[in-house]
């Protein structure tokens, strides 16, 4: 982390803890808008010559534009890649290629507030909803790949939309639970627990579903894709204890690749990942 944005999170960290003393309800609410505020980088990225190459698409959605890119269309199968949080689109470059090279017609978008898209927040209901309407006016797709964030929405994706024993879905170090994620968000602030509930209720409210529902290990009990599970045992991110419980319940249609040393970031760069996301497509 940068200097600049360290002691912008202490001033933000110390700002919640005193408002959390004073009413609990402000101080929930503004971490709520926080942790579904991703930073914007902006700054305007060299851009490769994969990503000038690309089709730019978009569609709108809740007065947002949600863009995108497309290679190699048209094509007999289809792949969409759904990045991270506080990721986007242009990071997925050193897949393109490749997998035109596989035949496919390749497609990634930026998800709301971030990358080219609008908007400031994103939640994984939204998120989802974008990855419907990319599915409805780009699909259908054969195959999906998703790192962190982008694996939980994909696979509350793949409960709503239409999908064989065919599908191949790759997940690379998914947030396999947001409940996870949520907890270390308020340990990372050290905010008490009568904010957390108040910070429960919210979400619930606001997407519908509590934050227990939003769970990859019980998402795929409804899925009858195939999937290749890339992770790190020592992802600081997405932590690995997660990934063990999904292991441990022995769904046929997941194969499991564990590597040491990658963590969170560095696993959708190696070489070696993608070499077993190729030979899985």
């Amino acid at each position: 982390m940068k200097l600049s944005h360290k002691i912008a999170f202490v001033y933000l960290k110390t700002r919640l803890q005193l408002t959390a003393l004073v009413s609990p309800q402000k101080a929930a609410q503004k971490a709520f808008t926080l942790f579904c505020t991703p930073r914007r980088n902006h700054q305007q990225p060299l851009l490769s010559a994969i990503i000038k190459n690309a089709e730019l698409i978009s569609f709108r959605m809740n007065n947002l534009a949600i863009r995108g890119y497309r290679w190699n269309h048209p094509s007999p199968k289809k792949i969409l890649i759904a990045h991270g949080f506080e990721s986007a689109a242009r990071n997925f470059e050193g897949f393109i290629h490749p997998l035109i090279n596989k035949g496919y017609e390749v497609i990634a978008f930026d998800a709301p507030a971030h990358g080219r898209s609008d908007g400031t927040e994103i939640t994984l209901p939204v998120y989802v909803q974008t990855l419907q309407r990319v599915v409805s006016e780009y699909g259908p797709f054969s195959a999906y790949m998703a790192h962190s964030f982008g694996g939980l929405a994909i696979t509350h994706l793949l409960e709503v939309v239409p999908h064989t024993e065919q599908t191949r879905v790759v997940l690379i170090a998914p947030a396999t639970e947001a409940t996870t994620a949520i907890n270390g968000f308020f340990h990372l602030l050290h905010l008490n627990g009568k904010v957390k509930a108040v910070f429960d209720r919210l979400a619930r409210e606001k997407s519908g579903i509590p934050p227990e529902h939003l769970s990859i290990r019980r998402a795929v009990q409804n899925i009858k894709a195939n999937f290749l599970w890339l992770d790190d045992d020592q992802d600081d991110i997405t932590p690995y204890h997660d990934v063990e419980k999904v292991k441990n319940d022995h769904h046929s249609n997941i194969e499991f690749i564990i590597s040491s040393g990658l963590g969170h970031r560095k696993i959708y760069r190696d070489k070696h990942t993608l070499n077993h996301i190729l030979h899985f497509l």
